[in-house]
């Protein structure tokens, strides 16, 4: 008979899977702590909104707090990489042992060059390759002037207006024969071969005749890194096959690594990993980016939490029920409110544009915020915090960030000895 487990244990195993189930590190967060944390999500993913922080860079903010962003770049950018760029839930960084095994089960031909006549993309690739092959890493503007590719702009997609050159290259990156050896400031990749960011990493053959082992590892990688969940959970983790992602549960739980719960209030068949542990409480408190691995199912996320959530960004203004770039606050083992926020870097404020608390959140949800809002401010750089009124929460918040200390005054205050902090 499969385990039971109550809806709260279930939620502490999926805490703990993620690394949100504890207060953050006390001391410095170094290079082999952020390395400990990518390796515990497999993969955080990217995206180009940076009305907060890149996307990329919050999972490490909520897991261990003010943290030097140069350790993901020197982790992205240098060899040996501990982290690289491909498509698995999204866009994302990844585990380097990942790629083999991605590469034969991704398929975003839709992203690149699927559309285009095949001689001419066969033409741009073959000289994309040979000027690759001998120039250091560039964008896709400058691999376009490299090779003398002019066309007109197209203006008539917005979002998606690719040159000929970008759209051959995103078909080579989902190939697998291009990576992103770093990005520029303003967040475009630096193409080059994938033999030069992967030196060590046998790339194989795409279609190879069984890819089903290299779905296993994948499908194992992902039930570790939510402790719990169902196959539709572990299949979304990278967005692989949710049939062929089944077949591989079933060959876990024959091997011994995944074994069938029950959970209390939820109605679908249940998989533990046998790794997954199971804490007595959870004592965590973050602010968690809207792209987090622990919010990327969102039916699993109402499942187990009773959060419904959805990114705003793409309604239209009038039409946004919570705000533009909205994170949920976690506390302890609930997910307690959500409040939009936007980095003022020329006005030096975090703004907390609106702040709405979740039925039957805690007493203590207003001043635990408030010390999370402080805490980013000062990992973002920004000298104060500034609450709008919009939200049931936005008073009481905006009363405990006036009564609240910069995080820097209290450093300040801790090396002179007269305050501890938590």
């Amino acid at each position: 008979m499969p385990a039971t487990l109550s809806l709260d244990q279930a939620r502490r195993i999926a805490l703990a899977a993620q690394g949100l189930d504890k207060g953050r590190p006390t001391g410095p967060v170094t290079s082999r702590t952020v390395g400990r944390t990518f390796a515990r999500l497999q993969l955080v993913q990217i995206d180009s909104v940076n009305v907060l922080a890149r996307s990329h860079f919050l999972p490490f903010f909520s897991r261990l707090g003010n943290y030097d962003r140069t350790i993901l770049q020197r982790m992205s950018g240098a060899h040996p990489r501990r982290m690289v760029e491909y498509w698995a839930h999204e866009a994302s960084y990844i585990r380097p042992e990942h790629f083999p095994d991605l590469r034969l089960w991704q398929k975003r031909a839709w992203v690149g060059a699927a559309g285009m006549e095949p001689g001419v993309r066969a033409t741009i690739s073959a000289r994309i390759l040979e000027t690759l092959s001998s120039a250091r890493p560039m964008t896709a503007a400058e691999i376009a002037a490299r090779i003398g590719h002019i066309e007109e702009k197209q203006t008539d997609n917005w979002g998606w207006n690719w040159s000929a050159v970008k759209r051959v290259l995103e078909h080579l990156f989902e190939e697998g024969l291009v990576s992103a050896a770093s990005r520029t400031e303003q967040f475009e990749r630096k193409y080059t071969l994938t033999s030069r960011v992967l030196p060590a990493v046998h790339l194989g053959e795409p279609g190879e005749p069984d890819p089903a082992p290299a779905l296993h590892r994948l499908i194992d990688a992902a039930a570790l890194a939510h402790g719990i969940g169902t196959v539709r959970c572990f299949a979304d983790y990278f967005r692989t096959p949710v049939k062929a992602a089944a077949a591989s549960v079933e060959h876990l739980v024959e091997c011994g690594r995944l074994e069938r719960v029950t959970v209390t209030g939820w109605n679908r068949e249940v998989f533990r990993h046998v790794e997954a542990t199971l804490p007595r409480s959870a004592a965590g408190r973050a602010l968690l980016s809207p792209f987090d691995s622990l919010v990327f199912e969102r039916r699993r996320l109402e499942e187990l939490f009773g959060f419904h959530y959805r990114i705003e960004i793409y309604t239209p203004e009038h039409k946004r029920r919570y705000g533009y770039y909205v994170l949920p606050f976690l506390l302890r083992d609930r997910i307690v409110a959500r409040v939009d926020l936007k980095a003022d870097r020329t006005g030096g404020k975090l703004l907390a544009k609106s702040a709405f608390a979740e039925p039957g959140a805690p007493a203590d949800t207003a001043v635990e915020l408030a010390a999370e809002l402080r805490l980013m401010a000062d990992w973002l750089g920004l000298p104060d915090v500034e609450v709008g009124n919009r939200g049931d929460l936005a008073a009481n918040l905006g009363k405990a960030v006036a009564g609240s200390q910069p995080v820097s005054a209290l450093r300040e205050q801790t090396s002179r000895g007269a305050v501890s902090l938590p």
